[in-house]
């Protein structure tokens, strides 16, 4: 067990470790990240920043001098600057395997299938004459992702009856994807768990997902779903981050169709947007847990003591910020970005419902 006064280390500078400094600093650990951005957002709150790339072993060497154990914000950081920090003599949690599995699409849905998780039909395509193969083996619909690297709608194409599959291909942009059967879902859900090293559990009560461009626009907890199906996910949750033998937060996104079928389709091995409401409405937040399962603490409780609806502040949205803070129910959070872009992720507020 870590105590009071430690050194986390963070692995990227977003908004996510942004958050998770600040859950952090409420403990009485410091942060210091590792990143290569200028003026990030996580180091605002943060006692120390290495900028530098991730590839840059003598700089990862520093930091894993400089502190106590080791976690990221983000899955697409190179696996293999978690295993030279490993190599260091640093605790790194989630452990770097965990990493390689959640940053391929392909390796993701394999380990899915091998423990007996239900996905969407996929396969590997690797060419454009196995793209041709994959649809006539999966049908007209489906999706063609990247392996790697993509998130918020990046490097997906959807495929229908109609569609020049060689354009497709080319827009892909990778030289391997996954060809995934589309699914015809009624709603998106997530569940978070936090797991410790001794392998205690605590879940999230499963919350429904609204994308809007494929970037996640609103997050209602308790999702609108049966008690039996909230159940079922949560436990397809809980065996998944058991099987990883996860050591931090888990995100597990899912399909729910029109029959009931619940479908896995992401993990994030990490704090998630979908979980930021636990931030103003759970007795204990994503970014807490975070910080409680890699320092060894207890796990806190992570039952609601309100219902949430969070909303992104995508772009723009974030000018109407000083609306947001002329309503008492909601709770306003800014990332400290600069620049606010098109579909970059600006803030989020979230607002709350007691309950009773």
């Amino acid at each position: 067990m870590l105590a009071p006064g430690s050194t986390i280390g963070i692995l990227g500078g977003g908004q996510l470790g942004r958050m998770t400094a600040l859950a952090a600093a409420r403990l009485g650990y410091k942060c210091h990240i590792f990143t290569p951005e200028d003026d990030a957002p996580a180091s605002q709150v943060s006692a120390r920043t290495t900028k530098a790339d991730y590839t840059d072993r003598e700089a990862l060497a520093r930091f894993a001098a400089a502190v106590d154990v080791i976690t990221f914000e983000f899955e697409n950081i190179p696996a293999e600057a978690a295993e030279a920090l490993v190599a260091a003599g640093r605790p790194v949690h989630p452990a770097p395997s965990v990493l390689r599995i959640a940053q391929d699409r392909l390796r993701e849905k394999d380990f899915l299938r091998s423990i007996d998780v239900a996905t969407a039909n996929y396969r590997e395509v690797g060419s454009i004459a196995a793209l041709r193969r994959a649809v006539r083996d999966i049908g007209p619909l489906s999706v063609l992702k990247t392996v790697r690297l993509g998130y918020d709608g990046k490097g997906q194409v959807l495929i229908g009856p109609d569609t020049d599959l060689e354009a497709a291909w080319s827009k892909m942009g990778a030289d391997v994807g996954i060809l995934e059967a589309f699914v015809d879902f009624g709603c998106e859900i997530s569940v978070i768990v936090a797991r410790a090293e001794s392998g205690a559990a605590a879940a999230y009560p499963p919350v429904e997902n609204k994308h809007v461009d494929h970037i996640l626009d609103t997050t209602i907890a308790p999702a609108r779903i049966t008690p039996e199906l909230a159940m079922r996910a949560e436990a397809i949750a809980r065996h998944v981050a058991e099987k990883l033998g996860i050591v931090g937060v888990l995100a597990v996104e899912m399909f729910v169709t029109p029959k009931g079928e619940v479908l896995v389709n992401e993990l994030a091995p990490r704090p998630h947007n979908s979980g930021h409401w636990t931030i103003d409405a759970c007795q204990t937040s994503q970014f807490e847990q975070l910080v409680r399962a890699v320092c060894g603490l207890p796990l806190g409780s992570p039952e609601p003591h309100s219902d949430a609806v969070m909303k992104n502040l995508i772009g723009a949205d974030v000018e109407k910020w000083r609306e947001w803070l002329t309503d008492p129910a909601a709770k306003l959070h800014l990332y400290g970005k600069r620049e606010a872009r098109p579909g970059r992720k600006m803030g989020h507020v979230t607002r709350v419902v007691p309950r009773r």
